[in-house]
């Protein structure tokens, strides 16, 4: 499975600290981030991730054309919801592409441990599995 992972400035240690706790599973996987959130965890981890750009620089706009090209089967975004993004635009177009492709989303900590145990418990399909 090809799965995203972005995360505001705010929640990169929480994406680190998710990274850590998955990384068996995420091992196992095509592992894509924004810039400094895949350097970041990269870094802490050891992970084989492919870093975008930094999401302000258009690495959000990356990430919405591998959706867009239905390129990607999970998206973990840690946004943050309480600080205002300037590159809000990009983050809700990265969003309502999700749902127009239903892409699996998780935007916080509780729902990207559901789907990452689903992941691990082999019960999360990709999207050539589900045929979308």
């Amino acid at each position: 499975m090809k799965i995203a992972l972005i995360a505001h400035d705010k929640k990169k240690n929480d994406m680190i600290e998710l990274a850590k706790e998955y990384k068996d599973t995420l091992s196992l996987h095509t592992v894509y981030a924004t810039g400094t959130t895949g350097t970041l965890t990269k870094g802490a981890t050891g992970l084989d991730i492919i870093c975008l750009k930094s999401g302000p620089l258009g690495g959000d706009q990356q990430m919405g054309s591998m959706i867009a090209d239905y390129d990607l089967d999970l998206v973990i975004f840690l946004r943050d919801p309480l600080t205002a993004q300037p590159h809000e635009p990009d983050i809700n177009a990265l969003l309502r592409l999700c749902d127009v492709t239903s892409t699996p989303l998780a935007t916080n900590l509780g729902s990207a441990h559901i789907m990452l145990d689903a992941l691990r418990d082999g019960k999360l399909k990709s999207r050539k599995e589900l045929k979308l």
